[in-house]
């Protein structure tokens, strides 16, 4: 793993994506020669007006293939879940290429080649991943990672290690024990004691430490091997550094605050924030202009079924922990908490309309936080506004929640991408680790990602209630 604008990326996943980069031009180039009975080399004089095409066409389908979550660090390998990803891909991305051509008639290929196109396309990345997860499976460039410590912490790491099924693989070699710890881990991944840590290191080849004891001011904590072991070029991290790598999470169980304050990220300068809302004027009003037809057949729908007002406002907690009025189309029914009791919203919720289903399902109903986002109460990107009620529990229940106030609240969010719609207390702490990696590390490159992600929320439905 590496980090691009302080957003961990895959090194395998980089590498896939370098190939498949080959594959989709390879194939623009095999189409037109198959097509035109002629070798069609990318860089002959003849055959140059063909590269606009073909890096319109990659670039396309490499933003369907990523919008699809071909390229997520959960992205599970197997034939299965390759076909269903790829499959939508190709028609999300022949609909696209389609639009282009119709917009820009120059780039046009021709019915005859884009179908060779498309096939050979499909075949190459299909064949690509195959060959690709055979290779991940063996781990040549997976560091060999020593973890410290046999307790809870050690477990998480090792499961993380042992159950990821996606391109980015762990290569746990085994576990130290720390004196007075309960072995939680499998004594058969138990490291036998052999001289010191860094002496063990050098024997089982290690890459990488990480260090999950959570009481380090004991007398037997290693501080001089684990600073040898750095010294002689070994990587020392500590569990939530392993965490926030690995699944992109800072988890709140292994969080020390002093990591939180003399650690890197939480970048809130004046140029990151000009950057950011110029972002977010420039998106919404595309988004705004993309979606003015979609939002009008809503609110139509909405008034037929359950009347007026098409839009909820409701109270939520912006940044610095100030209230503002949330837009939303209404998707409950009138009086849905007539009671007066803010509720959590329920799988299969009773009191959602028909209409509300079908746009919750599709994120519809977010689209008129547009003009939160316009008025600048609200991001593009940034973690979802909560309630008042809600906030007010949450703080007093999860350590660190307020840490999420410290940016605007976002339309979609990396929690959002990331998991599951939220309806209760262990939902928010799951959240909220993907809220603090964003705080943490938020940038213009981590907002697109999330934007590119969010077509496959909306497509899917993931999340939705």
């Amino acid at each position: 793993m590496f980090r691009i604008a302080n957003h961990y990326v895959s090194i395998t996943g980089i590498i896939l994506f370098a190939i498949e980069v080959l594959v989709l031009l390879a194939s623009v180039y095999l189409g037109a020669s198959i097509r035109f009975m002629e070798i069609a080399q990318p860089f002959a004089t003849e055959h140059l007006s063909l590269f606009p095409q073909a890096s319109t066409f990659v670039f396309v389908m490499l933003l369907s293939m990523t919008a699809l979550g071909m390229y997520q660090l959960d992205y599970r390998e197997d034939f299965r879940s390759t076909l269903l990803h790829l499959m939508p891909a190709l028609v999300l991305g022949f609909g696209l290429i389609t639009l282009i051509f119709y917009l820009a008639p120059d780039l046009y290929f021709g019915r005859g080649i884009l179908g060779i196109i498309m096939l050979l396309s499909a075949s190459g990345i299909f064949l690509t991943r195959l060959v690709f997860y055979r290779w991940t499976d063996l781990r040549l460039l997976s560091p060999r990672i020593m973890v410290l410590g046999v307790g809870s912490v050690a477990k998480e790491c090792g499961d993380l290690a042992w159950n990821n099924h996606c391109f980015h693989k762990g290569n746990i070699v085994g576990f130290v024990p720390m004196p007075n710890e309960e072995c939680l881990v499998p004594s058969s991944s138990v490291l036998p004691e052999s001289g010191s840590l860094p002496s063990m290191a050098k024997k089982y080849n290690v890459n990488e430490i990480v260090v999950a004891v959570q009481n380090r001011r004991s007398g037997s904590f290693p501080i001089q091997d684990l600073l040898e072991c750095k010294l002689n070029g070994i990587k020392v991290s500590d569990a939530a550094s392993f965490f926030e790598r690995e699944v992109c999470q800072i988890r709140v169980d292994s969080l020390q605050p002093s990591w939180l304050v003399f650690g890197g990220g939480f970048d809130q300068g004046v140029l990151r924030a000009g950057i950011k809302r110029s972002f977010d004027l420039f998106a919404s009003i595309i988004l705004l202009i993309a979606t003015f037809p979609i939002m009008l057949i809503t609110a139509l729908c909405v008034v037929i079924e359950d009347g007026m007002p098409i839009l909820y406002r409701q109270e939520r907690v912006g940044k610095d922990g100030r209230p503002f009025m949330v837009m939303k189309f209404r998707s409950m029914r009138n009086n849905a908490e007539k009671e007066g009791k803010p509720q959590w919203a329920a799988e299969n919720d009773p009191r959602t309309t028909k209409v509300g289903r079908i746009i919750r399902k599709l994120r519809i109903d977010e689209l008129p936080q547009i003009l939160n986002v316009l008025r600048g109460e609200m991001s593009f990107v940034g973690p979802r506004p909560e309630r008042p009620f809600f906030v007010k529990q949450l703080c007093e229940e999860i350590p660190y929640y307020n840490v999420r106030h410290s940016i605007k609240p976002g339309i979609t969010g990396w929690a959002q991408v990331r998991y599951q719609y939220g309806a209760s207390v262990e939902d928010a702490i799951q959240k909220l680790q993907y809220d603090l990696y964003y705080v943490k590390n938020n940038s213009l490159f981590l907002d697109i990602i999330i934007l590119i992600d969010t077509v496959q929320v909306v497509l899917f439905g993931k999340g939705g209630r």
